[in-house]
């Protein structure tokens, strides 16, 4: 899966961690979060994040 860096703060949201501070489940692709999501760490929307290869 491809993971998003937060171009602000640098945060990776990983999908195969999900998010728990927005009680994202694990294997949540990037895309399907939801448009209210924001960075956890900065608090930037959605479009403040690129793709970045994942591990």
């Amino acid at each position: 899966m491809e993971h998003y860096r937060c171009t602000v703060c640098g945060y990776v949201y990983k999908p195969e961690r999900g998010d728990w501070t927005h009680e994202i489940p694990a294997d949540t692709p990037f895309e399907k979060l939801p448009d209210t999501w924001r960075c956890p760490t900065c608090n930037q929307p959605k479009m403040a994040f690129k793709k970045v290869p994942g591990k």
